[in-house]
């Protein structure tokens, strides 16, 4: 009995104990959990706006590194930013410099200096292309727009410089968040010399006063803090972000026909660097007052960009007065030694050539793993790098990233895919589709039309209308999704993928035509036929695409509407003859909504007034010339055609600027000067132009316009009053051509000198003014690549002439 007592009050105790034991792990547990919680609860309330927000020379962070803020004068906001980079780069070694003039820039913790990386992307929104920035379960996606091609294909600047600024916005969002960097390597500003060229998507198209009117815009966009934008020390002027114009220059040809980026030496005529290639980025810096340029891997004449002096050091930072710095396309500095082969350059002397030049930071490792052996071997000053690092600094000043960014600071989740953000991504994708054909004006579809086959390789795209160089979309919303919303769609894919390979799923395509209302094939390109790293071959639909769209035409029971989602032009002029194809549409690759805005075109919820920013050719263009022929101009020695609208005169599947409206535009010049009287005084000297045999020639051809005080005596302006008189309220892009004096040789067939887009409802007009300048809009470069104002009569055109007039200029002596 005792022995059965004992055991019992052991057992009673042993249990007792483990029912202790297992409180106390419950309660231990309990606490760790809502520890846990309580934590995620900060983090997430610390994350969802901007206070994870932190400054370089914050006093507590300075404290936490056992330093004082005020023993380092580069956090002293009372002195000029050029001082202060002064002061924090004369704290560091030569060992410690070179380390940050890489993207990944280490910091110095010792004097107070984080780590930065430098290289985020935001082409057409903020993107995860680049360590910069990341996208994960706090922010996991941002708004993507339209790729470049289709937005500019709206001709709209004000749209160009709101996208920079929700850009910009979202970035400054995820910077505060943690998840981006405040420098962004965008946009690219190359013009598009050959219609092969792989990277067409990313550029705002052919014509160098439209590149360069993009580029002014977004960079003004990204950058600009209101109420700063004209700020007089504009070394010191508040960056909102940092913008970068890419790839300087004449970076046209990536991959053809085994001829790459890497080794590619393009031979260009100083008038053609002028004229086409140099002139968007001189805009994008003189006007766009861009922080940051980017050199390209390519050589130009045999030097690469990035060890030219002349473009560089003398050119964008001297002749153009860059407020920046300076960077390298991805390892183009070992490019120099390891492709190029440049002067049988080491590592040590290719980081020389390349610094000497006026480059200031290298994407890559080959400053920081050689600069210092460089300048220990004699071959570079330290001097040198300390200038490189103050135009880094100074950037970074500007930016905030010292001392804080107050008007920004605020910024967090919720201005990352706002709704007004994706609405204006829809908005771009509508603005910029461009309607090329319209038989019996089958566009709008109607109410009438209860069900729609909607087929093709691109009918439920998603991933393809963002292209290249973007991030995590907020949403897709697909063209299938988008055309559910008014009829009910039978869906066919009619090719399995892009290269369309096989005829298997034709049938099903043609099945769903019979039995509709009406027939949207969706069709195109893809970054599988062109991209960075890899240009077009022809300029065709890829695979059986073609026989897919007149296979379906041909049974369709009701309209067929064509969509081509391209960035590059493609030779559809089957479908332009092919009565069966009553409407065609240009889609580009139309960003995260682009389902929603080609739906809204094809059912008439809005009326297309984007107009092509590119020529598309005819297909045996490319058998004319190869993509390396770097020449505008024709070459008739070699039987090759000249490039773009402004020096091809062959036929073509659309010209640039060419698209069509639901409704009907008439134009009417209401005023407008006709005439320009010069007086020259006797340092102004008249220059020689070459003029065709039968033309006649003024006594005085041309004066340099660098001698010219172009002010507002040589300005010349005039209103068109735009009128609709269809039954649609629609936009119409107004582009201004300017053709110089007949019989000046290797001059343009025309070239655009400004555009406008304006909304004009049903019934009405209004009056748009252009006000320009004879040294910007009637000037010629000439084959010595002097810039010259030509005298005699120019001519001005609206379009493709449905409006001109002559400007004739003369010189009183």
């Amino acid at each position: 009995m005792l022995h059965g007592a004992y055991i019992c009050s052991i057992s009673s105790v042993s249990f007792i104990r483990s029912l202790m034991a297992r409180a106390l792990f419950f309660c231990v547990l309990f606490l760790f959990l809502s520890s846990l919680s309580a934590a995620r609860s900060r983090l997430l309330a610390t994350t969802s706006n901007a206070t994870t927000y932190t400054r370089v020379c914050d006093p507590s962070r300075f404290a936490e590194l056992g330093l004082k803020l005020k023993d380092f004068g580069y956090c002293d906001k009372s002195l000029s930013y050029d001082l202060r980079a002064k002061d924090l780069v004369d704290r560091m070694t030569l060992a410690e410099k070179v380390q940050q003039l890489g993207d990944k820039s280490t910091g110095v913790s010792r004097i107070g200096l984080p780590e930065y990386e430098w290289w985020s992307e935001a082409l057409h929104g903020v993107s995860d292309v680049g360590p910069g920035t990341h996208f994960d379960q706090l922010v996991p996606g941002a708004t993507s727009f339209p790729t470049v091609i289709l937005t500019a294909a709206s001709f709209n600047q004000s749209l160009w410089k709101k996208i920079g600024q929700v850009v910009s916005t979202e970035a400054r969002a995820m910077y505060n968040l943690g998840r981006a960097g405040l420098t962004y390597w965008s946009p690219n500003i190359n013009v598009v010399r050959d219609p092969r060229w792989g990277r067409i998507t990313e550029t705002p198209g052919e014509d160098p006063y439209v590149v360069g009117s993009y580029a002014v815009n977004y960079v003004r966009g990204l950058q600009d803090v209101e109420g700063y934008e004209n700020t007089t020390d504009l070394n010191s002027r508040p960056l909102k972000v940092s913008s970068c114009c890419k790839h300087y220059a004449a970076y046209d040809v990536d991959n053809w026909l085994g001829v790459d980026r890497l080794h590619f030496d393009a031979r260009v005529s100083e008038q053609d660097m002028v004229e086409s290639f140099l002139r968007p980025f001189e805009m994008c810096v003189r006007d766009g007052d861009v922080s940051s340029v980017m050199c390209s891997y390519n050589r130009v004449n045999g030097i690469p960009t990035c060890a030219n002096p002349q473009l560089l050091k003398e050119t964008v930072r001297g002749d153009w007065d860059l407020h920046g710095y300076i960077v390298s396309d991805c390892d183009s500095i070992e490019v120099i030694y390891d492709d190029h082969k440049f002067l049988s350059d080491t590592p040590e002397d290719a980081v020389a050539q390349v610094l000497n030049a006026g480059l200031d930071l290298d994407c890559g490792a080959t400053y920081t793993n050689y600069a210092e052996n460089a300048t220990l071997q004699g071959k570079i000053r330290e001097g040198d790098i300390d200038k490189a690092l103050k135009n880094l600094y100074v950037v970074l000043m500007r930016l905030g990233f010292f001392d804080g960014s107050p008007k920004f600071e605020s910024l967090g989740k919720d201005n990352v895919c706002a709704g007004e953000h994706i609405e204006l991504a829809a908005e771009a994708a509508r603005e910029g589709i461009v309607l090329l054909k319209n038989a019996d004006d089958t566009l709008p579809l109607n109410n009438s039309i209860k069900t729609l086959a909607v087929v093709g390789p691109h009918a439920n795209a998603t991933k393809v209308m963002i292209g290249n160089y973007a991030g995590i979309p907020c949403r897709y919303t697909s063209p299938l999704q988008g055309l559910s919303r008014f009829a009910d769609v039978k869906y066919a894919m009619g090719c399995s993928d892009v290269a369309c390979k096989n005829e298997s799923l034709t049938f099903g395509a043609m099945k769903a035509a019979k039995n509709a209302d009406a027939t949207v094939v969706i069709v195109g390109l893809d970054l599988s036929v062109e991209a960075e790293s890899l240009d077009r071959v022809d300029l065709l639909l890829p695979g059986y695409q073609t026989q897919l769209i007149n296979q379906v035409a041909e049974v369709s029971k009701g309209p067929v509407i064509l969509v081509v989602m391209s960035a590059g032009g493609v030779d559809i002029s089957f479908a332009k003859s092919n009565s069966n194809i009553k409407a065609i549409l240009w889609a580009g690759y139309p960003g995260e909504e682009g389902g929603s805005a080609i739906a809204d075109v094809i059912f008439g919820k809005y009326n297309p007034g984007g107009k092509l920013p590119i020529t598309w050719y005819e297909a045996d263009y490319v058998d004319k010339l190869p993509m390396t022929s770097m020449p505008f101009r024709p070459v008739d020695s070699l039987g090759f055609p000249g490039r773009t609208y402004k020096f091809f005169n062959g036929s073509t599947v659309f010209p640039f600027g060419y698209g069509l409206s639901y409704t009907q535009f008439t134009y009417n010049i209401a005023s407008s000067k006709r005439s320009l009287d010069i007086n020259l005084n006797k340092y102004q000297h008249c220059r020689p132009l070459s003029y065709e045999d039968d033309a006649y020639k003024p006594p005085c051809p041309a004066v340099l316009v660098d001698d010219m005080v172009c002010d507002k005596e040589l300005e010349f302006d005039f209103e068109i009053e735009v009128q609709n008189r269809g039954s649609m309220d629609g936009n119409d892009v107004l582009i201004v051509y300017s053709k110089p004096p007949n019989g000046v040789v290797g001059a343009p067939a025309k070239q655009v000198i400004g555009f406008e887009r304006v909304f004009v409802p049903k019934g009405e007009s209004k009056k748009v003014k252009f006000t320009f300048n004879a040294c910007k809009s009637l000037m010629l470069v000439d084959s010595n690549s002097y810039t010259l104002l030509p005298s005699g009569q120019h001519t001005i055109m609206v379009g493709d002439g449905l409006i001109s007039f002559p400007m004739q200029v003369n010189f009183q002596f």
